[in-house]
Parts: structure tokens; C-alpha cells; sequence
């Protein structure tokens, strides 16, 4: 494979293997730790609602991300994470591990993460060209559904076999030796306006400019940054699916949050290992498929509506069947249209926001689509102290499906062109009117 023979992608792609092996692990483990440690579905909602709150961050780390070389940053916040993850086996030895320790360590874990994935996706498009992007986006993809089915499978196992403690302990490993790969990376800049990375004559010219700067002209940047990522979302034909997918994200959380309970209810730690590595590999087939269905010349509102209308009725119906495995099956199918629509939008932004605003949209992307994620979960926590796990389960596949169906019939989401007739002229209005507004809010300096 052509690909990998970039030495810049393969170590960025070996990196994200290494380091989601971690996050899988820590995902299974934090959440049956904390439901093992405090025995509630409040526990766990509390847990689904710190882990996600952070990705609120993204919408403010994005414009810092375009300003800070991406090695250092994939490096520097793996190390903390690792040194973090420490505590939970060190706390434990010494006798002092509570939930309240497992529920601190989880926001912080979570906030650093915030800041990987955005500065991970602006790399991609800097190391590949634009036509092996789809490629690069689908092991990207692969790399993440895959090694969260592997771990899945055998994380249920490895909690009763070594307690969930352990896991931590292996997860910290996976982010030093990620660490290291990352701190290997030349990442080229892709415009004069990012300094990742790589330093020209002309970014040294800029680097001084900036550094007469006041802090108060750098700060006013760096909010006009922002906001410039905020309103080329909401302004751009994708607002409605980000509406919707800010929806999605919510019932997803109280889905994950009672999830402990339900395999609780199936069988134990095995279940639930089982039924996140179902999901997993639902969404990796779909990573996989997406290439090769050749969806791209179909409109993007009607891959959407239908995905996800397909997605929310298998959701449903999975917590109605009558045998277990028939369960783990359904749940897994739900999520294949998901894996497809993940590597679609990815390449669908990726062509068309230019490369310096790369991490800056991709941030403000994913902090608003998980806005409502942490409220999900709250929710869902504490409806699951009233309702059977199971109901809740259904009723979040219900309001997926409604969502599709919205999809489909409003007019501004269906007529969303194909992702192979997208480029970066689709929101050329959008990004001229934005930076003409950066413009008047800080002019350029007269030359000397």
C-alpha cells in the first residue's frame, strides 16, 4: 500500500494504533470501575457526563491548535495523560481508591484528549495528498474501530481475570510509546498563517511580527479564530446535520451510560466488554465498506438521513430480542451506518475548509456535535434509577430514527451535493465574508 510508505503517515498511523489501545482500554475500565467502585447508574451517568463535558473544549482549542507545532502537542499531552493514568494502580496499592479519585481523573483525561484528536486529523491533510485522503481517513478510521474491537473482546475478560486497576496500568504504557513515535513526526505547514511544525524564512518574519504584538491584539486573534470556526459551521449548509448530530450525541451518551447496567443485567463485565466490541466492529465494517461503496456521488443529506434511520431502528430493536447473542448482533449492525458517515464527513470537511483553518473547524466540529453528550448522560443516569436500562436503550434508538426521517424530508439536508462534487468553493462565500471580518478587526500593517 502506497500509503504507508510515507514515513510521516506511518508513523502518525502506528502512533493512533498504540494510543486508542490505551483509550480503549481506559474506556471499559473507567466506566466499570467507577460502576464496580460506586454501584449506580448515577455513578456511571456522573462518569459518561465528565468524560464527555470537555468536548466543549474543542471549540476553544482549535484556533490554538493551528498556532502550536503538532508534534510537541501529541506528545506533551500524551505524557501527562500517562502520568495521570499512574495514579489509579498507585492509589490502589496504597489502599486509598475511591470513586471520587477514578470521577477527577476523568475529566482531565478527557480534556487532554479534546486536544489530540483535532491536532491528529489537521496533521492528516499536511502529511497526504488530497487524493489519498478518503484512503488516509479510513485507516485512520480503521485503526480506531479496529483496535477498539480487539480490545473490547478481551477487555471483559482481562477485568475479571485482572481487575480493571490493570488496565490503567497498561493504558499509560500505550501513551509513553505513543509519545515516542509522535516526538518523530515532520509535519510540513500548509500555509504561511501555521507555524507546525516547520519553519520558513517568511513564518520567521511573521513569528517576529507577532512578537511586538500586545497579548490583548494575540488574544482578540485568537477569539476572532474562533468564532470564524463557529460561524462556518453554523452559517454552511451542514448547520441542520450538526443540529442533528448534536442530538444523536446526547441519546449515544445515555445509551453508553446505562450500558453497564444492561450487561449487568445479561451476564456481567464479559457482556459489556462484548457489546462495545459489537459496537466497535459495526462501525469498523462501515469505515471499511465506505471506500469501496462508492457513496460519494449520492447526495450527503440522503446518506445521512437514510444511515441514520437504518442506524436508529436496529438500535431500538437490539434490547428486544430474545437471546443474547442475537442482542450483541443487532447492537453491532446498528452502528455499521454510523462507521460509513464518519469517514464521509471526515473527507467532506477536509476538502472543503482550507488547510490553516484545518483544526480550528475540526474543533469547533466536534465540540458542537458533542455539546449536548454530557447532558445525555446525566440524564440517562438518573432516568435509569426509574426505568428498566433496556428502555432507555430503545428509546434512544427511537430518536435516532426520528432524526433520519427529519433528514430526508427537510429540503435544505436533502439537497446537500454529493461528497465527490465538494470543495473548498463550496463555502468560498462563507470564507470570504469571514475573513473579511478579520480583516477589518485586525488590519495588516503597512509595509515597511
Amino acid at each position: 500500500m502506497n500509503i504507508l510508505k510515507n514515513r510521516n503517515f506511518l508513523l502518525l498511523f502506528i502512533g493512533r494504533i498504540l494510543t486508542n489501545i490505551g483509550d480503549s482500554l481506559y474506556a471499559v475500565a473507567a466506566m466499570w470501575l467507577v460502576y464496580d467502585l460506586g454501584g449506580s447508574t448515577l455513578y456511571t451517568g456522573l462518569a459518561g457526563f465528565l468524560s464527555i463535558l470537555p468536548r466543549i473544549i474543542q471549540i476553544f482549542s482549535g484556533p490554538l491548535i493551528d498556532r502550536v507545532p503538532l508534534r510537541g502537542l501529541l506528545v506533551y499531552t500524551l505524557l501527562i495523560q500517562a502520568g495521570l493514568l499512574l495514579i489509579v494502580p498507585a492509589a490502589h496499592y496504597m489502599g486509598f481508591l475511591t470513586v471520587g479519585l477514578v470521577l477527577t481523573i476523568t475529566p482531565i483525561m478527557s480534556t487532554l484528549n479534546m486536544w489530540v484528536y483535532p491536532a491528529q486529523m489537521s496533521a492528516l491533510p499536511k502529511i497526504l495528498d488530497k487524493k489519498q485522503l478518503t484512503q488516509g481517513n479510513s485507516l485512520f478510521t480503521l485503526a480506531y474501530q479496529g483496535i477498539d474491537v480487539a480490545c473490547n473482546a478481551i477487555s471483559g475478560g482481562l477485568i475479571i481475570l485482572l481487575g480493571a486497576v490493570s488496565l490503567y496500568l497498561w493504558n499509560a504504557v500505550g501513551f509513553f510509546i505513543g509519545a515516542v513515535l509522535f516526538a518523530q513526526l515532520r509535519i510540513h505547514s500548509a500555509s504561511s498563517s501555521s507555524n507546525n511544525d516547520l519553519t520558513t524564512s517568511r513564518e520567521t518574519q511573521v513569528k517576529d511580527s507577532t512578537a511586538t504584538s500586545t497579548s490583548t491584539d494575540s488574544f482578540k486573534s485568537y477569539m476572532e479564530d474562533m468564532r470564524f470556526g463557529l460561524r462556518f459551521l453554523l452559517g454552511s449548509p451542514l448547520a441542520r446535520v450538526l443540529l442533528g448530530m448534536i442530538m444523536i450525541n446526547a441519546v449515544g451518551g445515555a445509551t453508553f451510560t446505562v450500558m453497564p447496567a444492561f450487561a449487568d443485567s445479561l451476564g456481567g463485565a464479559g457482556i459489556y466488554g462484548i457489546l462495545l466490541m459489537a459496537q466497535a466492529c459495526g462501525s469498523l465494517l462501515g469505515a471499511l465498506a465506505a471506500p469501496y461503496l462508492k457513496l460519494e456521488k449520492f447526495r450527503l443529506g440522503v446518506i445521512y438521513g437514510v444511515a441514520f434511520f437504518v442506524m436508529g431502528a436496529a438500535w431500538a430493536l437490539s434490547v428486544f430480542t430474545p437471546w443474547t447473542w442475537l442482542v450483541v448482533l443487532t447492537y453491532g449492525l446498528a452502528w455499521f451506518p454510523g462507521g460509513i458517515t464518519n469517514v464521509i464527513i471526515n473527507t467532506v470537511i477536509q476538502k472543503t475548509i482550507p488547510q490553516q483553518h484545518m483544526a480550528t473547524v475540526f474543533a469547533a466540529s466536534n465540540g458542537l456535535s458533542g455539546i449536548a453528550s454530557p447532558l445525555g448522560s446525566l440524564i440517562g443516569g438518573s432516568l435509569g434509577l426509574l426505568l428498566a436500562s433496556s428502555s432507555i436503550i430503545a428509546g434512544s434508538g427511537l430518536i435516532v430514527l426520528l432524526i433520519g426521517v427529519l433528514w430526508l424530508l427537510d429540503p435544505v439536508t436533502r439537497k446537500l451535493p454529493p461528497p465527490d462534487r465538494m470543495d473548498e468553493s463550496l463555502f468560498a462565500p462563507l470564507q470570504s465574508a469571514a475573513q473579511g471580518r478579520r480583516e477589518q478587526a485586525h488590519p495588516a500593517a503597512p509595509p515597511a
